[in-house]
């Protein structure tokens, strides 16, 4: 038994294809898929009753190291969700070579700092100029009134 396969389903259920795993070349291709398909995320994992719903702020928003500073660090993906709660995405290819330790002090580097020194007003603006590159406007993502995986 192999139960770590997957199969694409053809229409109608008559053809399986399987699908093999392939490590992904660059970040960058990991990355361009969250952005477009935020529901990769497992919001359902996190809370199954009521699953999360993503809305992409900004890809590669900077982050200062302190409140007077420019940005000196730049997070992958800032995430909020219907409830307005922020989810920072960093991605790592498994070739990466540092520690996990090095990458959540990482993280909490940029959690710690950007939740200090982001205002309301940039965080605003960066969503609005991503909502401007997508097909629709994206606070419709979060109302309920959308198809969440229609990005």
């Amino acid at each position: 038994m192999n139960s770590g396969r997957i199969f694409l389903v053809g229409p109608g259920g008559g053809q399986w294809t399987p699908m093999a795993e392939t490590p992904y070349a660059q970040e960058e291709t990991l990355q361009q898929a969250l952005a477009d398909y935020p529901d990769l995320l497992p919001g359902d994992q996190i809370s199954p009753e009521a699953p999360r719903r993503w809305l992409l702020v900004k890809r590669e928003l900077g982050i200062p190291g302190d409140a007077n500073s420019a940005s000196i660090w730049s997070l992958d993906h800032l995430f909020l969700d219907q409830d307005g709660i922020p989810t920072f995405v960093e991605c790592k290819r498994a070739t990466d070579t540092r520690s996990r330790r090095e990458v959540v002090a990482q993280m909490l580097d940029y959690a710690a700092n950007g939740t200090a020194y982001w205002s309301m007003d940039r965080l605003r603006q960066a969503a609005t100029e991503t909502g401007g590159h997508r097909d629709r406007p994206q606070p419709e993502l979060l109302s309920g009134r959308a198809n969440s995986t229609a990005h």
